[in-house]
């Protein structure tokens, strides 16, 4: 899988709150989590956000409560992909349930700046900047399951195609 797309960056610990602030928890309707998605953060993030842009994060992303909503946020904004140094276990195991590509990069934060854009190709496992000299970064693969789960839509979809 090939994402490419304008990088929206991050720091450490982006927790859930941050991503899909509480005060939206009231709905489950994944246009209005989106609507408001990250905006504790970057108050024109929702509003400018495009279709296939992509998020790099530092440590831990998606720390804090255990709520599906945040990558459900993420997911419907647009966003092809997170990629981070690290991600909080509940939050990774709730991206891919909810169909959200997520990758792990030690070294993408520290090369690249806000609103520049890089290719993500799943399948060879690297990174490239966009129109850089930069070399090609590493991301960790992702295993085969969860490549599964990712390419039928989540979880759910998953199961119901299984079940077909």
């Amino acid at each position: 899988m090939k994402h490419r797309g304008r990088v929206w960056k991050f720091g450490d610990h982006i927790d859930t709150d941050v991503i899909i602030p509480a005060r939206y928890l009231t709905t489950t309707s994944p246009e209005i989590l989106a609507a408001h998605c990250l905006e504790d953060a970057d108050p024109t993030f929702a509003k400018k956000v495009k279709a296939g842009d992509i998020i790099v994060a530092g440590e831990n992303f998606g720390c804090g409560s255990s709520r599906e909503h945040a990558p459900i946020a993420i997911k419907t904004a647009g966003i092809a992909c997170v990629i981070a140094r690290s991600f909080a276990r509940i939050f990774y195991r709730n991206a891919f349930n909810m169909g959200l590509s997520i990758y792990e990069s030690e070294d993408l934060w520290d090369r690249i700046s806000d609103g520049q854009k890089i290719e993500v190709d799943s399948g060879r496992g690297t990174i490239r900047i966009i129109n850089s000299n930069a070399d090609l970064m590493r991301i960790q693969p992702i295993p085969p399951f969860m490549q599964e789960l990712i390419n039928d839509g989540g979880l759910m979809k998953h199961l119901s195609k299984k079940r077909s």
